[in-house]
């Protein structure tokens, strides 16, 4: 006698359409059938003739064009994407004809899928997939992946994933179809331990001595039920305390369903703990799956970081070379004296009376020595004459110059000493000299305490000024320092000065002091009658076209970076064309759109954030490699760029990742596994 049952599955006037160029094509014609809970149903028919599309409808995985389909009383047309895959994850099991494993898992890691995203706990879902697979004959195989597998264990590991959350529903679609008929038999036996459990089995077939297993054979000819009648499976009892009434061979899943929710009911809300545990679960997993991804396919993932490695190598290496050279800029300036004020007489270079002007004297250099926006003060004059040592004659720039000046202009001494006040007071004859002069007139003898005949007047060699790079011009003149006295009083016979060098204190703005000596000296002149040339000015001119140019070049290395990123973006769109049956299993188990697309994003930030670090290495190693040819320039590496490096790499991975994984997450379930 056939017992009355509630129907679990109802479909009422249901019918799929696609389209064919400018019309469409009915797969499915007004199929109404009701599927009531425990039985065992086979939907038998031709090939075309809409038995799979109907277990795709069944299963969520595929709408209807017209009509209702509802599971347990509810409506699947008001259920969003996340919705229908929550009674995929939940309610349904698929074993398919082509198994539809992931090859990078494991037969263990393949059956804890469905638990992954329904959010069990590591070990709980280990435990049952562990003992799914020990019951199904596969204890000694959970190890293997599906390569290393023969077709009938596939299918058995296939059926422990359908197993995985406790689907009270199993879709088999030509489950032995793919298998020798030892194998198929064997599978054909667990459907019916799974049916006697109180599980409601539609198997899709189009061998009718599988059909005939069943209680129930819908046949379906040209998209419409044209047969519906009993199968030699028969009736069987009443399955309303099958739970307790059989020992379970399988298995109950971990208890993830809410308080309330009964069997063919859609699971009630989880807690807010709850959804953030499975969450967590969820990221672990998407982590993980990438990484394998990118493991099994080394030389594309390779390529694909080499463009964000080229970029960030370019970048970081820039940044490090534009700081190098403001460095080095700055060390260069400073070797003429960094922030200092040179004061002439006249109005500017060219002013022909500025020869005439005897207001700049020794007075203004002292009391300029007593403001506090000063550090140092020396007074210069200058003077064009020949020297001679020995038979070697040549003519020399002749400085005047206060015991203040080396220390203003940031002259390094190479040999010997500077000399001091007492030698400025007393009007001394030692002399200070370039290395322009020591080449031209000592050669190979040592300069200090030599005597060398300036003009008339014979000087001793006290001290050699060390060689200072970026001089203005270059200048190849031979150079002489003496005490601006003995110049005044032996070669020029005038006290008048011209020109004062101020060294304006660290802790003073040189544009302020600049203004401060001008009102200054105008005040103690009576009238404006010098003009000041601020070597801080030439500093940042050059060190502003020095970083002007570190801009362009930065541009272009940021081009690169952007174009390493349209890289990522397309390899990633490929890998999404190559992945598509992978997605497809993983909606078909119960992912969700959220699922996929973190998962293929954490991929592309993976990749370029990997790349990015690929590239800082890069960028480090070049540096040390250019230290080693013995350049006495250096790139100078900032840690605020090497960040900005790393995280410019990780907004690569998200903005051009974004959109292969949207495309990725926005796949027809049913459309990506037919094109597996």
């Amino acid at each position: 006698m056939r017992m009355e049952r509630v129907p679990l599955i109802e479909l009422c006037g249901l019918s799929r359409a696609y389209p064919a160029g400018e019309g469409t094509i009915t797969v499915l014609k007004d199929i109404t059938l009701a599927i009531a809970e425990g039985e065992m149903v086979a939907i038998v028919g031709a090939s075309g003739s809409g038995k799979s599309t109907l277990m795709n409808i069944l299963g969520c995985l595929d709408r209807p064009t017209r009509g209702a389909y509802r599971i347990a009383g509810q409506e699947t047309s008001d259920l969003d994407a996340d919705a229908l895959a929550a009674l995929r994850r939940e309610h349904f099991g698929f074993i398919f004809q082509r198994y539809h494993l992931l090859s990078e898992l494991t037969a263990l890691g393949n059956v804890e899928i469905p638990a992954i995203y329904a959010g069990t706990q590591a070990e709980a879902r280990r435990t049952r997939a562990s003992g799914l697979l020990a019951r199904l004959g596969m204890a000694d195989r959970t190890t293997h992946r599906p390569g290393q597998l023969s077709g009938g264990q596939q299918q058995r590991v296939s059926i422990a994933r359908a197993l995985m959350n406790g689907a009270q529903v199993i879709l088999a679609d030509e489950p032995t179809g793919a298998l020798d008929s030892k194998s198929g038999a064997e599978v054909l036996r667990i459907l019916d331990e799974l049916h006697a459990e109180g599980r409601t089995i539609i198997i899709v077939t189009h061998d009718m001595g599988v059909a005939e297993r069943a209680q129930r054979i819908i046949e379906i000819r040209d998209g419409e039920i044209v047969a519906d009648r009993p199968g030699k499976g028969g009736a069987r009892v009443d399955t309303a305390h099958m739970d307790t009434a059989l020992s379970d061979r399988f298995g109950r899943p971990p208890p993830e369903r809410a308080p309330g929710s009964a069997r063919g009911q859609v699971p009630a809300p989880i807690s807010r703990a709850a959804r953030a545990t499975a969450y967590a679960g969820r990221l672990k997993e998407a982590l993980r799956m990438a990484l394998l991804a990118m493991a099994a396919h080394r030389l594309r993932t390779f390529l694909t970081m080499l463009g964000i490695i080229i970029g960030i190598a370019s970048v970081v290496c820039v940044v490090a070379l534009g700081e190098g050279s403001r460095q080095r800029v700055l060390a260069d300036i400073s070797g003429l004296g960094t922030n200092t004020l040179e004061i002439f007489a006249g109005r500017s270079f060219g002013d022909t009376r500025s020869g005439r002007i005897t207001t700049l004297v020794v007075a203004d250099a002292d009391a300029l020595a007593r403001q506090p926006y000063v550090a140092a003060v020396t007074p210069t004059v200058s003077t064009q004459s020949t020297v001679r040592f020995g038979a070697i004659e040549a003519n020399a720039l002749v400085n005047g110059v206060g015991q203040g000046y080396f220390a203003a202009r940031g002259t390094k001494l190479a040999q010997g000493r500077f000399f001091d006040r007492d030698s400025v007071r007393a009007l001394a004859l030692d002399a200070v000299i370039d290395e322009n002069t020591r080449k031209a007139l000592f050669k190979d003898v040592d300069p200090i305490g030599q005597v060398m005949l300036v003009g008339s007047v014979f000087c001793r060699v006290v001290g050699v000024t060390a060689p200072q790079q970026g001089g203005f011009g270059g200048s190849q003149n031979l150079s002489i320092y003496l005490p601006y006295t003995t110049v005044q009083a032996r070669f020029l016979g005038s006290t008048s000065l011209r020109s004062i060098t101020v060294r304006v204190a660290d802790d003073t703005d040189v544009a302020l002091a600049e203004q401060q000596v001008t009102r200054f000296l105008t005040q103690r002149h009576g009238m404006k009658d010098f003009f000041i040339l601020n070597t801080d000015d030439i500093r940042k001119t050059i060190t502003a076209t020095t970083q002007t140019m570190t801009a362009l070049i930065a541009a272009i290395a940021v081009i690169s970076l952007l174009v390493g990123g349209i890289g990522v973006m397309n390899i990633m769109l490929v890998s999404v064309s190559e992945r598509v049956g992978e997605i497809g299993v993983r909606m078909a188990v119960g992912a969700r759109q959220a699922d996929i697309l973190q998962q293929f994003l954490i991929e592309a930030v993976l990749v370029c954030v990997v790349g990015g670090i690929a590239g800082i290495a890069l960028a480090l190693g070049f540096g040390a490699l250019f230290a080693l040819t013995g350049s006495n320039f250096q790139l100078v590496y900032s840690a605020a760029s090497i960040v900005a490096a790393v995280a410019c790499a990780s907004l690569i991975g998200v903005a051009f990742g974004y959109l292969p994984a949207r495309n990725a997450a926005r796949l027809d379930p049913v459309a990506a596994l037919a094109r597996d």
